[in-house]
């Protein structure tokens, strides 16, 4: 045996490399041998990391959002030189027909609309068997993502809010386009603060035409009630949805509040609707342009877009107006 002792020869050191996560953009060190679109916690907030990418001209860096149907990366665009969003289908959905036609319908109804309270579409490709679109980038939160952190919105970002998607509902109708499922979440907003409409999966022509007897199409909390009575689907019913986005804003719960999703669907055609100024302390001319917009009846709301939005700004008006005449009697000024 020799005098001399075993040595056992030192593990490779593994290569670690930074990587943003997309949800609080803390700085993560991670594997640099994972393998491409895999992912690992962050250490700070438990968001899925993984390490950037190059598709195609797009380099991926950090996803933003993660679903059942895709993911949504935040990416930049070595050729155009800007940052984008690329939405791509999981390849578990590949053989889901309906997953795939709301995905589909999502690009060309975003592609045919041009606003700028709209995300914008820049592209739509396949990488792998995987179809993805490009599009605008908002990635500094959502309009329920503020409710949720704040508990409310104040009365005039609501205000905001309503009259720019309504526009951007507005033109929509001008190509004939319903949304289909207006709701909070589908109010993002870009670096500038801006709000865009995104999502749009289910949205359809605007026929006219009854539901089909076996769905209805959008979010129970939202819903118009002429969908639920399968009653012809108009741009009241997103004018109707859109109200109730902004009741939620406002008195940071949904316009009707029970405890199944069955009791809910059914309160928007059974249940008087509480005044969100019984709730918060807001203008009575914004209590009552959101009142009119979710009539049970739809012939009771607004005739327009262009009619609801004339009466959000007059209400706009009014509540800058107070604010003005407020901050003047304080006392020192």
């Amino acid at each position: 045996m020799s005098d001399t002792a075993e040595t056992t020869a030192p593990e490779p050191r593994k290569t670690l490399r930074m990587s943003e996560c997309g949800r609080c953009r803390s700085k993560n060190f991670i594997a640099g041998d994972l393998e491409p679109f895999a992912t690992t916690p962050c250490t700070k907030c438990g968001h899925p990391v993984m390490l950037p990418l190059l598709m195609r001209q797009f380099e991926l860096r950090s996803i933003i959002a993660s679903g059942g149907m895709g993911t949504v990366f935040r990416a930049f665009d070595v050729k155009l030189e800007r940052l984008v969003a690329l939405k791509m289908v999981k390849r578990e959905m590949l053989d889901d027909a309906e997953v795939m036609r709301s995905f589909y319908r999502e690009a060309r109804a975003g592609a045919a609309l041009n606003h700028t309270n709209i995300i914008h579409i820049y592209s739509f490709d396949e990488f792998d068997g995987l179809p993805y679109l490009v599009m605008e980038l908002a990635d500094h939160g959502s309009f329920s993502g503020w409710i949720e952190r704040e508990g409310h919105v104040p009365e005039l970002n609501v205000l905001d809010v309503g009259i720019k998607i309504a526009s951007a509902l507005e033109t929509a109708l001008k190509h004939d386009l319903l949304h289909r499922d207006l709701k909070p979440s589908n109010i993002l907003y870009n670096a500038g603060g801006e709000p865009k409409l995104s999502d749009f999966g289910l949205a359809e022509k605007a026929t006219g035409q009854a539901g089909a007897e076996d769905s209805v199409f959008g979010t129970p909390e939202y819903v118009a009630p002429e969908k639920i009575q399968r009653a012809p689907e108009t741009f009241l019913s997103d004018m109707y949805s859109l109200a109730a986005t902004c009741y939620q804003g406002l008195t940071g719960r949904t316009p009707f509040v029970t405890e199944t999703i069955e009791e809910m669907v059914m309160a928007h055609v059974n249940q008087p609707l509480t005044p969100p100024n019984h709730i918060v302390g807001i203008s009575l001319m914004t209590n009552d342009a959101i009142c009119k917009a979710m009539s049970k009846n739809p012939a009771d709301r607004f005739k327009s877009y262009g009619e609801m939005i004339l009466e959000l700004e007059i209400a706009r008006t009014h509540v800058l107006r107070a604010l003005y005449e407020e901050q003047q009697e304080a006392p020192g000024t």
